[in-house]
């Protein structure tokens, strides 16, 4: 793990370097700041939407750090963060959809979650309407197009039921030569047998592609029907066992903080100057030490006996699970 976040790191400085002198896409920059996806922002920069710099933006537009921004929801400048990220996870049952806008009306999955002022719950990766388990959402569109990108390969685990069972010849054929499929070849890295009872068998499967149904295909091509289909991992975030079908529970920042240092997101920030010193007076000196309980020498402040954030536990921190 820590070997690729050294090699995520490295591939992101020299990517960055380029980007400060070229620039970014104005749609990619939109949404990544959560706005939506490219396709939708390209028609609100056709449509006349979107400004830059007080100027009306054009399709191809780039944009530099510095830049302001300007849609009908609201402003940014590029290359500031104003919100510290806010990462949410939540038990998806069956029967719900990962979208906004379904024509079928059916429920979203967005209607179950807390509401926000001034920012958005972006869902990193989906799942189909007939598949449970964890689903991540996030105010930061930097982490979501990491966390989802083909290139960052982050490994998703899913606990797969079947109807029948894999003989020796497919399980080769999954982990090594592949399933082809209408859409290219797919093959799992890791693939374990749970057992079963019955006509049922339970395969533990994961794999670093996010195509649609990929896991309910590869299994259909072998001619064993998927009959229940829930993802328990996304890279380092497994599903708390504690958190039931239809909740959620965002995670602490000292969680969210290992998240952004996995996927390579600086989070540093500047360090404040000194306050001018004032006369020594006792009260005030009280107010300081109260002020700096529990702080580090290095002036940070611990995160308590919260749990490491792979293990999908909130930490006493974090907010409580909702309904």
């Amino acid at each position: 793990m820590n070997e690729q976040n050294i090699e995520l790191g490295s591939d992101l400085d020299v990517e960055a370097e380029h980007e400060v002198a070229q620039g970014d896409k104005l749609q990619k920059v939109l949404a990544q700041a959560g706005f939506g996806s490219r396709r939708a922002m390209e028609e609100w920069i056709a449509a006349g939407r979107v400004s830059v710099n007080g100027e009306p933006a054009t399709l191809g537009m780039r944009v530099v750090p510095g830049d302001l921004v300007k849609t009908e929801r609201r402003t940014i400048r590029v290359g500031e963060r104003d919100h510290a990220a806010r990462v949410l996870l939540y038990h998806k049952p069956e029967g719900e959809i990962v979208s906004r806008d379904d024509p079928e009306k059916r429920t979203s999955v967005f209607d179950k979650l807390p509401k926000l002022r001034g920012q958005k719950w972006i869902a990193i990766g989906r799942l189909d309407f007939n598949t449970s388990g964890l689903l991540i959402f996030t105010t930061s569109g930097e982490l979501a197009n990491r966390l989802m990108h083909p290139r960052f390969a982050v490994e998703r685990e899913y606990a797969v039921r079947v109807q029948g069972r894999m003989t020796d010849e497919q399980i080769e054929q999954v982990l090594k030569t592949g399933v082809e499929l209408e859409d290219g070849p797919i093959v799992f890295d890791r693939l374990e047998d749970q057992g079963g009872e019955g006509f049922n068998h339970w395969y533990k499967v994961m794999l670093k592609e996010g195509r649609n149904r990929i896991v309910r295909r590869t299994f259909e091509a072998l001619g064993l029907p998927v009959s229940r289909l829930m993802r328990v991992r996304f890279g380092l975030i497994n599903l708390p066992p504690r958190l039931k079908r239809g909740m959620s529970a965002e995670l602490g920042e000292g969680e969210v903080a290992q998240i952004l240092d996995w996927v390579g997101i600086d989070t540093s920030v500047p360090e404040a100057p000194e306050p001018a010193k004032l006369p020594e007076v006792r009260r005030n000196s009280v107010r300081s030490d109260r002020a700096h309980k529990g702080a580090r020498p290095d002036g940070s402040r611990p995160t308590g006996n919260r749990n490491d954030s792979r293990t999908g536990n909130t930490r006493p921190g974090g907010r409580a699970p909702r309904r």
